[in-house]
């Protein structure tokens, strides 16, 4: 039986469709060179899409897939680490989870961007196309020793550490730049961290990038970090293209300001054949081959298609880009906790009515809960807004629909209770409903508290809510009602709370073996001393 259908959109290491093959209940199509109307459809279909570079999943492409026909799609894979061919704002709009494989291709990129740095300190290009020629001149291509030079490391994630690493066996003084990474040094103490790209620039002989293309550093090196730099400076870049000014480095070349640039990413890939950086005598170039080896092939993809296939399986996300601080692991306590809040939203979904809801409060309160309590409050919110709109909503994009509809969402952590508790508040504009639960020695999940009445309850199966003036008589006549209808009462919970406006008010939870038809519900509604009555089906 299939379970899942995972589409591979690009050529891909055939290691990564064996594994998806292997696990069985996985359908997979291998569909390269797909465009428009037909990647939109293919994609529609398939409940993952594995990629490279090539497939363009741009904000256009997905909004489609989302128009017409169902979309199945809820994740995507990246057989590599750049997702900028994936536009991820749109992807997290519509739920759908993002993955790279940025762990697999750490080694052999950073050793493509070290054999660049050594080619292009050496002259180990044009040196070769002279030999090529014919030619035979020593004195023209002497190079500059790598050994006690200051190399800046722009990008402290694995790659950027790696390369650092390599380069300090070599000798090299190391100066690292990361705005994520909170400490004063790296590597035991042997990395020197900076505040800044302009503090860097002028304290180095050589530069390497090792970070993503995003507004921030789209142009990074441009003619004003170029004039702050030491002269000579030799430039890597084996990141994303744009990160360093094309046209501003061949400007510092030029003039003798930049030593030298060795590139494996290019603005536009390929560039254009006329472009002055494929023939520059100072300038180094590959054609994007930062995770070409087989090694690095079959790594990233089996890595890509063993993280969908785990998300899609229900066994957690590896490598996942758009969800945040989010953490989607989960222990099987937290995870049980996961279930308890969906029959939570359900329950207080059943006595909400029609409120007109302004906003969500998620207290979690535990130790075991407290470092995924994002999470669980995520996972909660979710099935809130799936109960009451006609859209898809799941644990990637409920905080962007709830933003989108003005909702004020607050998670609140408590460490202190000594007992694993989850509670949920919904906020309207005629007052907020609450609703309690933890789960004990047993396993079993209980509500707690509904709305101020305390009870200790298991949701599941079919039950009932009723409220009703707390005086004799009240249990007797719902007994006498089901009784008559044929319809068993397994279990009923009774809640009190003292009001000041309509005497004493109580809550009973019923469950019974089968559903209760619409008269019934209504009988009740009628009956004297019952305010309120409605059904719910939880699972078991």
């Amino acid at each position: 039986m299939v379970s899942m259908k995972i589409l591979i959109a690009d050529s891909l290491a055939p290691e990564g469709a064996e594994f998806l093959r292997q696990n069985g209940h996985c359908e997979v199509t291998e569909q390269t060179g797909l465009e428009g109307p037909d990647l939109i459809d293919a994609l529609r279909s398939h409940d993952g899409v594995v990629v490279r570079s090539a497939v363009q999943l741009t904000a256009d492409i997905l909004e489609a897939c989302q128009n017409g026909s169902p979309c199945q799609l809820r994740g995507i894979a990246r057989a590599g680490v750049g997702v900028d061919n994936i536009d991820l704002p749109t992807a997290t709009k519509y739920g759908i989870v993002v993955m790279n494989s940025a762990a697999a291709s750490t080694i052999t990129t950073a050793e493509q961007a070290f054999a660049l740095m050594i080619g292009l300190a050496r002259n180990l290009g044009p040196a070769h196309m002279t030999m090529a020629k014919g030619g035979w001149d020593r004195k023209k291509f002497v190079g500059t020793q790598l050994h006690g030079k200051t190399l800046g490391v722009v990008g402290m994630g694995r790659i950027g550490q790696t390369m650092a690493s390599r380069a300090l066996a070599f000798g090299m003084k190391v100066i690292g730049l990361d705005p994520y990474y909170n400490a004063e040094t790296a590597l035991d103490g042997e990395v020197r961290m900076v505040g800044s790209f302009e503090e860097m620039i002028e304290q180095i002989d050589i530069v390497t990038f090792h970070v993503p293309k995003n507004d921030a550093t789209t142009g990074m090196l441009s003619k004003a970090q170029f004039a702050k730099a030491r002269p000579g400076l030799l430039v890597v870049n084996a990141s994303r293209g744009g990160i360093v000014d094309e046209n501003d480095l061949l400007e510092a070349i030029d003039s003798g300001q930049c030593g030298g640039a060795a590139l494996d990413v290019y603005t536009q890939e390929p560039p254009p054949e006329d472009s002055p950086l494929r023939n520059h005598p100072k300038i180094l170039t590959a054609p994007h081959l930062g995770a070409s080896t087989v090694e690095a092939q079959e790594a990233v993809a089996v890595d890509a298609c063993k993280a969908l296939y785990n998300y899609l399986a229900g066994n957690g996300v590896d490598g996942a880009v758009n969800v945040g601080k989010l953490q989607l692991d989960l222990t099987d306590r937290q995870q049980q906790f996961v279930d308890l809040a969906t029959r939570m939203t359900q329950l207080i979904g059943a006595v909400t009515g029609n409120l007109k809801l302004q906003g969500v409060t998620f207290k979690v309160s535990g130790d075991a809960l407290a470092g995924r309590a994002d999470t669980i409050a995520r996972h909660a919110l979710s099935d809130l807004l799936r109960a009451h709109l006609d859209q898809p909503v799941n644990v990637i994009n409920a905080g962007f629909v709830a933003e989108e509809r003005n909702l004020d969402t607050k998670t609140i952590i408590d460490r202190d209770t000594g007992v694993d508790r989850l509670s949920i508040e919904l906020h309207g504009a005629d007052g907020s409903h609450r609703v309690g639960g933890a789960i004990y020695q047993d396993g079993h999940p209980r509500v707690t508290h509904l709305d101020g009445y305390a009870m200790d309850m298991v949701p599941e199966g079919h039950m009932v809510l009723l409220t009703n003036e707390d005086e004799p008589g009240r249990i007797g006549v719902v007994g006498q009602l089901f009784g008559d209808s044929d319809v068993n009462i397994a279990e009923m919970v009774i809640g009190r709370k003292p009001t000041t406006d309509r005497g004493n008010v109580a809550m009973m939870i019923l469950k019974v073996d089968a559903e209760p038809t619409a008269e019934v519900l209504e009988k009740l509604r009628k009956s004297k001393g019952i305010l309120s009555a409605a059904h719910l089906q939880l699972d078991r």
